[in-house]
Order: C-alpha cells, then structure tokens, then sequence
C-alpha cells in the first residue's frame, strides 16, 4: 500500500538550497509551479521537498537523510574529481560493518545527506 516517501528538510534560501542541489548535486527542480517558501527537487528515482525556515540555525539542524545509490564509487569521485562539494570531515567513503559503502554531505542548512550502497 505505501508506494514512496518524499523526505522534507528545512531551508533558509530557497535560491541557495536550489542553486547546491541542481547545479552541485544533478538534482531537477521537480513541478510546474514554483510555491513560495517551498522546493521539491527530483534526481533518478527520489524527491526531496524542502520548507522554508528563515529561523533556523545550521549548527542546531538534525535534518538528515539516507539515500541509496547502485554505484557509489562512481559517484563519490565525480563529487570528487570535479571538487563540486566538500565531502563532510567525518564522511569520507568507507566501507561501514553493517555491509554498507557510505559517504556523506552537508548541504548548505546543515542537513546530513548519507549516501549507501550495499556490499
């Protein structure tokens, strides 16, 4: 009967939120109207919706997500070798004990993106 989720993450800017996930991270801005104070974005077989929250404080956000990918190796060096974002300090791509291969990112309102791939 569930069929997706669609995960929603603060934002402070919309320009900036959109400007890191379309033009750093691949993502197509997803939908033919453009809500104020509020983003979708869409990449491969995901969405991400964002709110606004001109409040929010960076270092305070949890906001976090977990997203699967089938070539993560692939994907980490294009992040990489193209230095289109900043890896996070304690994010670079290992191999986890729980059978994962993970790296993550902090998008530009703090929240946590993982990026896994089973082994």
């Amino acid at each position: 009967m569930l069929t997706n989720i669609h995960p929603k993450l603060p934002m402070r800017n919309k320009a900036q939120t959109k400007d890191y996930y379309i033009n750093k991270l691949g993502f197509n801005e997803l939908g033919a109207i453009d809500y104020d104070g509020y983003l979708m974005i869409e990449k491969d077989n995901i969405q991400i919706h964002f709110f606004e929250f001109k409040d929010l404080v960076p270092r305070e956000n949890y906001g976090q997500i977990y997203i699967r990918t089938d070539n993560i190796d692939s994907l980490y060096q294009t992040l990489l070798n193209d230095n289109i974002v900043e890896i996070h300090p304690n994010g670079a791509l290992e191999t986890k004990t729980w059978g994962q291969r993970e790296f993550s990112l902090l998008d530009p309102d703090n929240n946590l993106l993982t990026f896994g791939q089973g082994i």
